[in-house]
Parts: C-alpha cells; sequence; structure tokens
C-alpha cells in the first residue's frame, strides 16, 4: 500500500494524493508531502524512489533489500535514516524487532516498511484529523515519528519489570524447569533491547547535535529530548539486565539448596535403616551350627525383643542426628 498526505504552502491539505501527483508536490518547496510504503512489492517501490524522488541507488536498496540496525547516512540532498520499532507480546514474552527506513529531505518524508507500525500509524491518524503536524516541516514530522517509536519501549520495559517481579514469587515459592525458561526469555528481550536502544541512542544523537540542512536548528531540542528519553531507557535496561542475571543466580541457589535438602533426607533415611538391615542380615545368616539346641532363640520372645531393637535403633539414631542440627 503506498499512501501520501501533502499540505500546499496556502495551507490545502490533500489525504490521498496519486504517485502521479508526488512530482508536482516537491516542485512545492514550502509545501510538505509525506509518502509511506506498507508492505509493498520493491519493484512497485523502486522506480517511485529512484525516478520520482531521485535517491541514491545505494540508499534505495539500503531501504529495499537489506536489514540494517539504526543509522544516519548524509546524501547531501536528503537523509537516509533507519530505525527500530518493537513489538512485545507479554504473554509469551517475545519481542519482535520492525525496521523503518526514512527518507527526509527539506519539503517531503518518505517511511518504509514492511509490516504495520503501531507508531506510524499514530502519526498518520494525527495528521489526517490536524493538518497543522504537516505545517512545522518534514524535521518535525521525523521528530514526532521518532518520539512514538520511542515512546513504544516504555511499555516493554515495564511488562519485563514485571515479569521479573513474578518470576522472582516462583523462585522461591516453587520452581520449575518452565520457570528458567521464563528467566531465559528476559534475558534475551533485554539483550535485544540494549541491541536496538545502543544504536538508535547514537542516531537521535546525531539528529540532535549535526548540522544537516534538513533538520532546523530550532528543531533539535526535540531530537534531543528524545535522545534523553533513550538514555534513560538504555540505564533501566541495564537495571532489568542485572536484575535477571540475579534472579538467574537466585534460581540455581534455590534449586541447589532443594537439592542438598532432598540428598540429606536420603542420607538420613538410609543411616536410619542400616542398623535395621545390620540386625536382619547378622541374625539371618544359617551358616553358624549351634552345638547345643536354641530354641529360645526362635520364639515369640526373641522376636519381640529384636523387634523392639530394630525400632529403637532408628529412633536414637534419629534423635541424636537432630540434636546436632544435621536434620
Amino acid at each position: 500500500m503506498i499512501r501520501a498526505l501533502y499540505r500546499t504552502q496556502d495551507g490545502v491539505f490533500h489525504s490521498d494524493l496519486p504517485p502521479e501527483r508526488f512530482v508536482e508536490a516537491l516542485r512545492d518547496e514550502r509545501g510538505l508531502l509525506w509518502v509511506d510504503f506498507v508492505g509493498t512489492p520493491p519493484d512497485t517501490d523502486a522506480p517511485i524512489l529512484l525516478d520520482t524522488f531521485g535517491f541514491h541507488p545505494l540508499a534505495v536498496d539500503d531501504a529495499l533489500q537489506e536489514t540494517h540496525t539504526p543509522k544516519v547516512d548524509d546524501w547531501e540532498s536528503f537523509l537516509y535514516i533507519v530505525l527500530l520499532a518493537v513489538d512485545f507480546d507479554g504473554e509469551s514474552v517475545e519481542m519482535n524487532t520492525l525496521e523503518l527506513d526514512v527518507f527526509l529531505g527539506k519539503n517531503f518524508m518518505v517511511t518504509h516498511h514492511d509490516q504495520t507500525i503501531s507508531a506510524v500509524e499514530r502519526v498518520w491518524t494525527s495528521c489526517q484529523r490536524n493538518e497543522r503536524h504537516l505545517k512545522s516541516g518534514a524535521d518535525h514530522l521525523l521528530y514526532a515519528v521518532a518520539d512514538e517509536l520511542v515512546a513504544q519501549f516504555m511499555p516493554v520495559v515495564d511488562n519485563v519489570d514485571e515479569a521479573i517481579d513474578q518470576i522472582e514469587d516462583a523462585v522461591f515459592d516453587r520452581p520449575e524447569p518452565t520457570t528458567l525458561a521464563q528467566i531465559f526469555k528476559l534475558k534475551r528481550v533485554a539483550i535485544d533491547l540494549r541491541r536496538i536502544i545502543s544504536p538508535l541512542r547514537e542516531v537521535l544523537n546525531k539528529l540532535a547535535r549535526d548540522d544537516y540542512p534538513m533538520i532546523d536548528a530550532r528543531d533539535r531540542v526535540y531530537f534531543r529530548d528524545v535522545y534523553d528519553h533513550l538514555v534513560r531507557l538504555y540505564d533501566i535496561n541495564e537495571g532489568l539486565r542485572d536484575l535477571i542475571g540475579g534472579t538467574l543466580d537466585t534460581y540455581l541457589s534455590v534449586i541447589n539448596n532443594n537439592m542438598n535438602d532432598v540428598m540429606k533426607r536420603l542420607t538420613a533415611i538410609t543411616t536410619l535403616f542400616m542398623p535395621i538391615s545390620f540386625l536382619a542380615g547378622f541374625f539371618g545368616m544359617n551358616f553358624f551350627q549351634p552345638a547345643v539346641p536354641l530354641n529360645i532363640w526362635t520364639g515369640l520372645p526373641a522376636f519381640v525383643l529384636t523387634l523392639g531393637v530394630m525400632l529403637l535403633t532408628p529412633t536414637l539414631i534419629l534423635i541424636w542426628m537432630r540434636r546436632n542440627k544435621w536434620l
């Protein structure tokens, strides 16, 4: 799908500008054209990007064929910017990364993405409801999209923080193999967030501090604000990574302690039954041949006495273990 918003220098707003009129809109130096490519095939996008807008073939190839980390390329007449958005599923603890390619000029902005990005949709809807968002220029429109993209990271961080609290409770209550799987999923999410936020922070730093003709000096403060949000997100994510590492260490410690308790109980059971086994084995041996009749050993009193010794011996051992705090 190819869609376009266009505001002329006279303030006339067009929400359904066809591709045939893109050249006419680009000639309006004081107007603003925003073209959004959503999931369209490269064969359809390439002629418009190359012929209509005149973008460099390498930049077009980067946008249509390759996947990149966040970056800024200055092509003199336009900026090629790669931004990343996130889509987080709290139930399955899975996070998907969505790439947004942006071509920024003095009077236009072109966005390209293979999947629908909620941040872009929100800005697009806002521009349709109130065209004044297009009045501030292409650089301010880029700021609005970047700000919405960064705002999507905060719910992810909050969900990860909440999931860590739940896993910490599960670790102490009843640790299971699924708990370990959840910990590693959260660890992967934290690593992915760091991999995204770190280069994205550098992109916003460049937009806020470097001298680009497409970005008005008065609008750099807006990009600096988004940069500050990313710095804060990066610090929060580093704290979450430490929490996840601590949760993993706690899980392993709890499992080892439980294993020690199990081994202690098994050792106690073995120790308790050891004298019984000895007595039963000793009196059950049949290679002794008495010289005189020993019928007394096969009578009821001998049986009761032997049974009492068997019960009393482990009881005394159990009391001795408890006094020594082995159990």
